[in-house]
């Protein structure tokens, strides 16, 4: 399943490939005490919004350059850390899990952003006949392959007594898919983020949620040579840091403002965009931590669903491509 998502994407990957320059040669050994020479390449999903907190925050001004990528899920972005043209991806806990099977990662999980897993759904659409996931059997149901959309949707399905053979299932990308369920193409979506925001404005029901199937840790994952390099490792660790202390920044009272940011990205009701944004802070604040035992054992927990579900052809020891490289900085830039 890995490699055929990744041959399908080698086109696309094509087009950021002229940027991986900006990632540096591995022979590159920036000083850790000077960043002006320092570019990091980091992958950012769905909309720019760490780049947004960031600028909000007034915390862009890094003494290093970023050039943001825009892509449709966290796999995406893995599958550019593999071509080299990402430095930095964050994802959740699924797409390293499918970007290592190979065994010959490129990269490893470096840090955890704790955040929330609200806007992780399965929808149907408006007068469907579809209401709870015990009615998907036999339908079509279009899913983000390699992310959380399609480890909690297998999860939910096992809970309410069904196999993933029990359903039609269709892999599609966050836009496709949405598209998809608004042509009638396919019956169901799951799916995360603006794309069931969006869903949910042209009259999307959720017959079903991730909130309490995610365990809500987000991972950093770093392209080997940056941690060879003390300048890009601390630089990684620095901008890590200050996404944590933008969402800081805006918990303190900014709520509202950040809102007016959001729904002028994501195209929402300013009221909903607000809602949304503070009831995400509620559920579980969004800040980063260091690697820990529980982290990479709930990482192993996912990894072998996918091997019960047939995703993975084996076990796979996800504590392989951890590393605790970062640590250090990233507590002292916290």
């Amino acid at each position: 399943m890995f490699r055929r998502t990744l041959l399908t994407s080698t086109a696309a990957l094509a087009l950021l490939l002229p940027f991986a320059t900006a990632c540096g040669g591995d022979a590159e050994a920036e000083s850790s005490s000077d960043l002006s020479s320092v570019t990091l390449a980091v992958g950012a999903t769905g909309w720019k919004n760490e780049e947004a907190v960031l600028k909000f925050a007034h915390l862009d001004d890094t003494p290093y350059k970023v050039k943001w990528s825009l892509f449709q899920g966290g796999d995406q972005q893995l599958q550019a850390v593999r071509a080299g043209a990402l430095d930095l991806a964050s994802s959740s806990e699924i797409p390293p899990v499918f970007a290592a099977a190979d065994g010959s990662p490129n990269f490893k999980v470096v840090a955890v952003q704790r955040g929330t897993t609200l806007n992780q759904e399965v929808i149907v659409p408006k007068g469907s006949k579809v209401t709870d996931i015990a009615g998907l059997r036999g339908e079509k149901v279009g899913y983000v392959q390699n992310t959380t959309a399609h480890y909690f949707l297998y999860e939910l399905l096992r809970r309410a007594g069904l196999k993933w053979s029990d359903i039609d299932a269709k892999p599609l990308l966050p836009n496709d898919g949405l598209a998809a369920l608004n042509g009638g193409g396919i019956d169901a979506f799951a799916s995360y983020g603006t794309s069931v925001v969006t869903a949910h404005q042209q009259g999307a029901v959720t017959v079903g949620s991730g909130k309490d199937v995610l365990s809500g840790n987000f991972l950093w994952s770093a392209r080997d040579n940056v941690l060879k390099s003390p300048g890009r490792r601390a630089a990684a660790a620095d901008l890590i840091a200050r996404i944590t202390k933008s969402y800081a920044y805006i918990r303190d009272g900014r709520e509202h403002e950040f809102a007016e940011v959001v729904a002028k990205a994501t195209h929402q009701p300013l009221a909903q965009a607000e809602k949304d944004f503070r009831d995400a802070q509620a559920q579980r604040p969004t800040q980063a931590r260091t690697v820990g035992d529980d982290t990479i054992a709930s990482q192993q927990k996912v990894a072998d669903a996918f091997t019960e579900l047939g995703a993975l052809k084996g076990k796979l020891d996800v504590e392989s491509f951890w590393s605790r490289a970062l640590d250090t900085d990233l507590e002292k830039a916290l």
